[in-house]
């Protein structure tokens, strides 16, 4: 908790930002902090989290359960009131190009500020993790939208996005088969995603979700 406090520090740094929740994660070895305020201040005291993430944490020894890509794995802005998707995916290229700048991390754009339509789902960018990077950096179609494409061992990459709101919660399945636990995740991810059409626009999918 030690090095989650720190960083969390550098957020409650910032005026106009209110700390909401922190929550680790012991298996998974992943920290869920939520933070609102103004775009301006919510913007800086992200990239704060970030360049205090990058000191702290050592990409090269990380493990945990859930999929990842750097010490920042993913940072979503969310538009909550005055605000458009359009304006908080400006801010999220602000952010992204900053800290692809100033801190020489790879960083993705996603969701409402993907580049690309090939990039806007997170776990097609986190495809292969951290262990992949070396080599996708090194592929022209995944080059990053901000900073070097020069592996960067201690932090890794980051994918920063502008997205709505997003529920999640954990459902315990009785079944020892990890494969057959993996399938159902899926169909339920995939049924319950936005689809797009080929012009990027949202579109129900055939089980009308």
């Amino acid at each position: 908790m030690t090095i989650i406090r720190q960083i969390t520090d550098e957020i409650e740094k910032i005026d106009g930002v209110k700390l909401l929740d922190v929550d680790p994660g012991k298996a998974t070895n992943r920290t869920v902090v939520t933070f609102i305020g103004h775009p301006t201040a919510v913007t800086e005291a992200a990239f704060q989290a970030i360049k205090k993430a990058s000191e702290l944490i050592d990409m090269s020894s990380h493990h945990g359960e859930h999929p990842r890509m750097g010490a920042t794995d993913v940072c979503p802005l969310i538009p909550i009131s005055g605000i458009s998707m359009e304006e908080t995916a400006k801010f999220a290229h602000e952010l992204g190009k900053r800290v692809g700048n100033e801190l020489g991390i790879p960083v993705y754009m996603y969701e409402s500020a993907a580049t690309s339509t090939e990039r806007q789902n997170l776990a097609t960018i986190r495809a292969d993790e951290y262990e992949g990077l070396p080599a996708k950096l090194k592929d022209p179609k995944w080059y990053p939208d901000y900073g070097t494409n020069t592996f960067n061992k201690k932090s890794g990459a980051t994918v920063i996005g502008a997205r709505d709101f997003l529920v999640a919660y954990n459902v315990n399945l009785n079944t020892t088969s990890v494969r057959r636990a993996n399938s159902v995740a899926f169909d339920v991810r995939e049924n319950g995603r936005v689809k797009t059409d080929e012009k990027g626009k949202n579109v129900l999918d055939e089980n009308g979700e």
